[in-house]
């Protein structure tokens, strides 16, 4: 009799756990990534980029459904890539330049960042062309997407999609040409995650002509994603935060919209002295969403190696391993420690592509 209760009491777990397992399509997250260095003291809006949980990087410039036991991908888009609009980088290459969780060093020095970018770049993107620039002050280049967590702290705003959204997507993306379209006003990193925002919540991610001047920002964009998650709690949204590697740079600083950006530092000066009616439109289209900080109090951060929380199911992950232990309990069974799961590898394969 007690042996048939201790089967019906595993049983039973197995049962919860195999419920609770049920992926409930929680597979894309917006990249709120904070300015930093000189250039984000004098453009101070950051940089915006969207991760997808069941989509992977054939190429650099070419989508494909995620296998068993990858991350999934970052698809962004950045000045200067060889006259492409957007490239996807798996995501553990894109925060830390390398191919496993388990090589992400604890601290950096510019030297060290120097060495594992030219090797990620080396093995995995030359077939954006020899031509293809690492960057500097002036202009973008492959840098901007291999290392991120280097330069910067990085929040992802995650919320639920379908299999089939993701795979329409995808198509759209691999179908249309890849040719740039990046301009720093009208067509920024912003625009286009506005764009990709727009088809799967379609209506809410409009320019607004009175806001920032039309200009999209990131944060901007994530005020109408999270205002619009406050009346649909079924989008499940969840923030996480992916801290700064310390070590090469210093802390990066919070994002902020155009309209924030002038009125809180010195541009407002000569703006108010040439017009003083401009300083004040500006000033309450700051009070309208300027001010609101779209990151909650203490998100849960992710390591290296708990980035697959970014795929994960919504349900909480502590009911489980209460469950767990509760049914080992009854049924007097040892406990135990599963051993850590090897490093999942990047999953893009180096692919020789022409020129779209």
């Amino acid at each position: 009799m007690r042996i048939s209760l201790k089967r019906a009491i595993v049983f039973i777990f197995f049962a919860v756990a195999c419920s609770f397992a049920t992926p409930l399509g929680a597979q894309v997250a917006v990249l709120l990534e904070q300015p930093y260095g000189f250039f984000g003291t004098l453009n101070p809006t950051g940089h915006i980029s969207l991760y997808f949980g069941r989509i992977c990087a054939e190429t650099p410039i070419k989508l494909r459904r995620c296998e068993p036991g990858e991350l999934g991908a970052v698809v962004t888009r950045r000045q200067g890539i060889s006259g492409y609009d957007w490239v996807v980088i798996p995501v553990i290459p894109y925060l830390y330049s390398v191919e496993n969780a388990s090589e992400v060093p604890a601290r950096v020095d510019r030297n060290k960042v120097r060495q594992l970018r030219n090797a990620y770049h080396e093995a995995h993107l030359m077939s954006l062309g020899a031509d293809l620039i690492p960057g500097n002050f002036w202009r973008g280049g492959w840098t901007g997407f291999v290392g991120e967590s280097y330069e910067r702290r990085v929040y992802a705003f995650r919320f639920e999609t379908t299999e089939a959204q993701d795979d329409e997507l995808m198509a759209r993306l691999n179908s249309q040409p890849n040719r740039t379209r990046f301009s720093l006003l009208y067509g920024n990193c912003a625009d286009f995650a506005r764009t990709i925002l727009d088809f799967y919540i379609p209506g809410v991610f409009p320019r607004n002509i009175f806001q920032d001047a039309g200009i999209t920002t990131p944060k901007q964009t994530i005020f109408k994603l999270v205002r619009y998650a406050r009346k649909h709690t079924e989008m499940h949204l969840t923030v996480f935060e992916i801290p700064q590697i310390p070590g090469y740079r210093r802390h990066s600083r919070s994002n902020k919209t155009a309209t924030e950006a002038l009125t809180t530092s010195v541009y407002v000066i000569p703006i108010a002295l040439a017009s003083p009616y401009l300083a004040g439109g500006l000033f309450v289209d700051f009070l309208a969403i300027g001010n609101f900080n779209p990151v909650p109090p203490h998100p849960t951060q992710l390591t290296p190696a708990t980035l697959m929380a970014l795929t994960a199911p919504t349900y909480s992950a502590e009911n489980l391993d209460s469950a767990s232990a509760q049914a080992r309990s009854a049924a007097g069974l040892s406990e135990t420690r599963a051993s850590e799961a090897e490093a999942v590898h990047s999953g893009l394969t180096e692919i020789k592509v022409s020129h779209e």
